[in-house]
């Protein structure tokens, strides 16, 4: 404790804002998680480098993210310190058709800057929950579009503190997938190319995407989005609700009634409910159908 105390000292001195034992539950879209042991928030590059290079000094490990979607976390919690991206990482810019958009950035902010200004491209991403950095980081897609379609480059932090960037094919974009997925490195910002539009056209197409995620997603409910990555000539949701899954439960974590590609906390859910009923569904779909699901949400913590 007494090395997390030298940290919660430095972000101190550094006028970050910071706490103890915070519960990452308060954190995450999931509304899961024990606490973290330190918990920054990180409103500059200088920051965000200056409390990673303090943190490899004492030998802490450390994480940085977005607003806490596509993450399950443990119910022992995170032994370290967590960096949230604030300040400068929540700023979007504009040169032309070029947008520079910071990490922390939720989607949906992204899709009102894109819309309010007559940009075409981000559609796609309006109703996805999370942050542009994680949109980067796994490559996020639907109805047609993914990431890879729109960003050009992004600005990282290794885990050593030092800047760098990766554009075009450096990126390695796939199916749910980033260089950033293997390189841990923390995504800061993001440079799109998106085009000029016809801004009622724009913002028709946002609605009607709304429209279906809202008639066909548990948007309403606790979740990490999908769970599930899509298999080879298939889709989960489907296979999982022709198992007989939709509604299954463990404890507080049920299978959506809605879309049984989601896992929601209908209230009190912990980390090991959520496994647990992934367990059930991966067993069952893999007896039933032969197919073998892969999670998508990434397991964090102890």
């Amino acid at each position: 404790m007494e090395r997390i105390e030298q940290l919660g000292a430095a972000a101190e001195q550094l006028g970050c804002e910071y706490s103890y034992n915070e519960p990452m539950s308060r954190h995450t879209t999931f509304r899961i998680g024990g606490p973290a042991d330190l918990y920054v928030s990180a409103g500059s590059r200088a920051c965000l480098q200056q409390m990673a290079k303090r943190a490899n000094e004492l030998e802490i490990p450390y994480m940085v993210m977005g607003n806490g979607s596509n993450m399950l976390v443990s119910d022992a919690g995170i032994r370290g310190m967590v960096i949230a991206l604030t300040g400068e990482f929540n700023e979007i810019t504009r040169t032309d058709q070029h947008v520079c958009c910071g990490a922390g950035v939720p989607l949906s902010a992204l899709c009102t800057y894109a819309v309010n200004h007559s940009l075409s491209g981000a559609e796609f991403l309006w109703g996805i929950p999370g942050t542009a950095g994680g949109a980067a980081f796994m490559n996020a897609g639907a109805y047609g579009g993914e990431m890879k379609d729109i960003l050009f480059s992004c600005e990282h932090m290794t885990n050593e503190g030092e800047f760098g960037t990766l554009t075009g094919e450096e990126l390695e974009l796939s199916y749910r997938h980033s260089a950033y997925s293997k390189n841990h490195a923390a995504i800061l910002f993001l440079h799109l190319q998106l085009s000029e539009g016809n801004q009622e056209e724009i913002r028709a197409k946002m609605n009607d995407l709304i429209g279906r995620r809202r008639s066909k997603q548990p948007l309403e409910m606790p979740s990490a989005g999908s769970v599930f990555k899509r298999p080879p000539d298939h889709f989960a949701g489907t296979l999982i609700e022709q198992c007989g899954l939709k509604g299954q439960c463990v404890g507080g974590a049920a299978v959506s009634s809605k879309h049984a590609g989601f896992i929601v906390n209908q209230g009190g859910a912990t980390c090991e409910d959520v496994l647990r009923l992934i367990s059930v569904i991966q067993a069952t779909v893999l007896k039933q159908t032969g197919i073998e699901l892969e999670c998508e949400v990434r397991k964090i913590g102890q």
